[in-house]
């Protein structure tokens, strides 16, 4: 079994399933094809692979072996956003710089997970305690996670993220929050003293953003998808928004969504006030784990090797690792690419920071499990 630092990575085979995990459109929902494809990648590669199955015929794929006790879990999500560009989304290689919808986030991490498990069953460890999983669905509602952890339980995973390769051992709380205000349906020249749900959600969304950036200035919030009724020369009957909030790990999810009630109800006033109604979609805690464990201290242990810095930190958008921490699992999230990079038209990533990415996942398999094996 090869025992050197950078592990028996294949450059060329990873750099070739990339292409075509990229150049298959998988939107989240309909990732059906890519699904498809890589069952059947491993399969040819003799693989103990597994479907589990979503109410809707899409699954999770599953690579462990049969009666082992998973202890790690390298898993990834194979859903994108849906395409700015239809005619270019696909992927292009260029002064080792990758681009395609799907390069960073996450189809670069996945590739490298993907490469990192079948050296490991290539170089014997076939029979040890890893799962590779690859899920559907985390770009909107985490159905593949919540479905994964109905049957699955272990108590480390490694989610590929795009990190950078700065493992985050920390991660931040969300909450989504959908706002709606209504009024009544008029002829837009009678607008003038009446209701209109627009301003009045515009004085909500004004209160709240003016609260979140003098209480809690930390927080990272996004206001998305303001719509109306569809009212053409009217004053519409509704308008709602939705509010993204990204909130440092140790915050109160509780006690914050309250304080966001209050002051939507208190965001209205004069002689026709026209409150909005609050509804929390989404609330997950944010954590941050200790820098014990096996895990953690093998990490920093092949980062000492590799001559990287150990510098974690939390990550700050939301992911299937808030849902995994909720069921007692303990979640790292390291891979190649940047936040920065994902879910925009010119999305990229390094081919350079996937081949480091895949190293770092096999040696710490390796160092993990070689000993006891």
């Amino acid at each position: 079994m090869s025992t050197h630092p950078q592990g028996p990575i294949q450059p060329q085979r990873l750099l070739r399933l990339l292409q075509r995990m990229i150049d298959i459109y998988s939107p989240s929902g309909k990732e059906e094809e890519l699904l498809a494809y890589l069952y059947n990648f491993f399969k040819k590669q003799h693989l103990p692979v597994r479907r589990q199955m979503l109410e809707d015929g899409r699954y999770n794929v599953i690579v462990a072996a049969p009666d082992v006790d998973i202890e790690l879990a390298l898993i990834g999500h194979v859903d994108t956003v849906a395409a700015y560009d239809l005619e270019e989304k696909g992927f292009s290689r260029e002064n080792g710089i990758i681009s395609g919808l799907g390069a960073a986030d996450m189809k670069g991490g996945c590739a490298a997970i993907i490469e990192a498990c079948l050296c490991l069953w290539e170089t014997g460890g076939g029979n040890w305690p890893v799962a590779l999983i690859l899920v559907v669905g985390e770009e909107e509602n985490g159905d593949g996670a919540v479905r994964l952890l109905e049957e699955y339980h272990f108590p480390w995973a490694i989610i590929a993220e795009p990190t950078r390769l700065i493992p985050c051992l920390a991660h931040y709380g969300y909450i989504e929050m959908q706002l709606t205000t209504r009024g009544k349906r008029r002829h837009a020249s009678l607008a003038k003293g009446r209701i209109n749900p627009v301003k009045s959600l515009l004085k909500t969304l004004l209160a709240l953003t003016q609260h979140m950036d003098t209480r809690r200035p930390e927080a990272v919030y996004n206001i998305r998808d303001l719509r109306t009724s569809q009212s053409g020369f009217a004053v519409p009957e509704w308008c709602h928004a939705w509010l993204d909030l990204h909130l440092p790990p140790h915050t109160p999810t509780g006690a914050l969504c309250a304080e966001l009630e209050e002051v939507a109800a208190a965001s209205q006033t004069g002689k026709s006030p026209n409150p909005a109604e609050v509804c929390f979609h989404t609330i997950q805690d944010g954590y941050d784990l200790p820098g014990k464990g096996a895990v953690v201290e093998t990490l920093r242990k092949v980062y000492d090797q590799r001559a990287l810095l150990w510098q974690p930190t939390a990550f700050p958008s939301h992911s299937d690792a808030n849902l995994l921490w909720a069921h007692g699992i303990k979640p790292i999230l390291l891979g190649p690419g940047s936040l920065a990079k994902a879910h925009v038209p010119d999305e990229s990533i390094s081919e350079e920071e996937i081949f480091a990415a895949a190293g770092i996942y096999y040696q710490l398999m390796f160092t993990l499990f070689s000993a006891s094996n």
